[in-house]
This record gives C-alpha cells, sequence and structure tokens, in this order.
C-alpha cells in the first residue's frame, strides 16, 4: 500500500481537528513509521534548501558556533562569530585566550561568562586529548565543555556528514505535534524516531524538522490552514485553520513556496478567492 498523500489535495482543507488516527490512539506502528516518512518527503518538497543555520567553514568553527548557541538565536551568534573566528582560529588558540576577550566578543549571546569558560576549556581538551582536532566519535564529542548530545550531533552531522537526529526544543515540540513519540527524554526521543526513519535521512529530517518549527508549526500559534503537512498531523487545530489567517504566520524565505503547496495562487490569497 502506498504512503503517499493523494494528489491534489490541499491538506489543511481535507483535515478535521481530531479526526487523524494517531489522535484517536488507533494508529499502527507501521502506520506511524509510513506517516514519519511521508512527512519527511513531504518538509523535503517544501524546504529544499533546508540546513543547519549557522555560518561556519570547518569543524571547529560549526563546534564553536552550537556551543554558543545554547539559549540564543542562530542570527545572534552569526553576528558574533565573524569577530570571533577571526581572532579564534585553531583549538590552540582558544585553549590559550583571555576570556575576558572571548566574554566581550560573545556577550550578545547571553550567558557569555559560563560560554567563554566553556571555549577555552573545549580548545584545552581538543589540544590535550585530541591533537587540536575535533574528534568525529560521538562518546568523545560529549566529553567536552559545553557539548552535549545535541551538539555532537550537529558537528557530525553537518561537519563530518555522519547521521544523526538532532533533538533540539523546535524538533520535541514536532514529534510530540505530529504524533510519532511519547518519550520526553532528547535520547529517548532520538531512538524512537530514528527508528522509523533510514538512518541517511536522519540528519536531513532534523533540518526539515526545525525549519517546518520555525516558520510555520510556531510554539504560540502554529500556521496549521496553511501547513504542507496538516493531512499527516493530528494536532491539526491547535492553530488557525482558515488558510488565509494561517498564511499570516508563514514566514521565512519559503514563505510563497509554501503557500503555493498548500493550495495559494499568490502569496495571500487562497486559490478560491
Amino acid at each position: 500500500m502506498s504512503d503517499a498523500s493523494p494528489a491534489g489535495l490541499t491538506p489543511q482543507r481535507h483535515r478535521r481537528p481530531g479526526s487523524h488516527p494517531a489522535a484517536k490512539g488507533s494508529e499502527t506502528s507501521l502506520g506511524r513509521t509510513r506517516r514519519a516518512r511521508r512527512v519527511n518527503r513531504t518538509l523535503a518538497a517544501a524546504f529544499p534548501d533546508a540546513h543547519a543555520e549557522l555560518d561556519f567553514r570547518n569543524p571547529l568553527e560549526l563546534l564553536v558556533a552550537t556551543v554558543l548557541s545554547a539559549q540564543t538565536t542562530d542570527v545572534r551568534v552569526n553576528q558574533v562569530t565573524p569577530e570571533l573566528f577571526a581572532r579564534f582560529s585553531t583549538a590552540e588558540d582558544y585553549a590559550s585566550a583571555n576570556q575576558t576577550e572571548v566574554e566581550e566578543i560573545i556577550r550578545p549571546t547571553g550567558f557569555y561568562r559560563a560560554k567563554a569558560a566553556n571555549l577555552i576549556g573545549l580548545g584545552r581538551a581538543l589540544v590535550s586529548d585530541f591533537g587540536g582536532e575535533v574528534p568525529t566519535a560521538l562518546d568523545d564529542l560529549v566529553t567536552l565543555p559545553g557539548v552535549g548530545r545535541k551538539t555532537a550531533h550537529v558537528v557530525r552531522g553537518n561537519a563530518f556528514d555522519m547521521p544523526g537526529l538532532t533533538v533540539d526544543t523546535h524538533f520535541q515540540r514536532l514529534v510530540h505535534r505530529l504524533g510519532l513519540t511519547e518519550e520526553k527524554d532528547p535520547v529517548k526521543i532520538e531512538r524512537a524516531v530514528g527508528e522509523m526513519l533510514e538512518p541517511k535521512e536522519w540528519t536531513m529530517f532534523s533540518h526539515r524538522i526545525i525549519f517546518q518549527g520555525r516558520r510555520v508549526c510556531h510554539a504560540r500559534r502554529p500556521a496549521c490552514g496553511a501547513c504542507p503537512i496538516a493531512f499527516d498531523c493530528p494536532s491539526f487545530g491547535e492553530g488557525p485553520t482558515e488558510p488565509e489567517t494561517a498564511a499570516e504566520y508563514v514566514t521565512g524565505n519559503e514563505r510563497e513556496h509554501i503557500l503555493e503547496m498548500v493550495g495559494f495562487d499568490s502569496v495571500g490569497r487562497g486559490e478560491d478567492s
């Protein structure tokens, strides 16, 4: 049986709040797996350029940027890293850095004292334990100051092309709304969702879900009526379902493309208007 969405459907117009099998608790494990893969394919069409939104040129820069991204936005991190990377380009540079200097550069990212200490400690650990190079093994990466599984997967997936699911706040929110897992622990979420997808899809699925969370499925007011995966979402109805209203909440460079996907013939105007 095909798990493709019916061709030509405008998803938000073919789903009533609470009508999805997952919402009723009647979805099988196979059905959930097929749905997860269908969601992945739909999001691939919605966000063909999904990627890590931190600016970096090498594994060390990505590692540093990801450590800085805790409790702040990628945009804010990208504002400070040009100066930081110009001043500190190697693990040795961070290992011997003056903490006050690092703090002043990264201050806009918040928690700058702790982050500066982590960057210096990270540099020292890289020098002493890994020859000044960023390791690729997950177990090695998580020994570094300020680095957990989420950061490790970001680095492995985007600097070394090693599959991993990045379970950040957007990812957790969306997989719960999609009913893909009820697990709360990030490691258990990672394993549960990972079982539904081929490993080669893990990194890109993370990017696509995060893009969806930032642009469409917002925490407070998801754009349900203009969502490309509404047909597969048991939480459809948590946000506005009327297409023209929902369209106002879709953001990002992909906005026009997404609205066209869900049945708008031009941005902000439905096909039946």
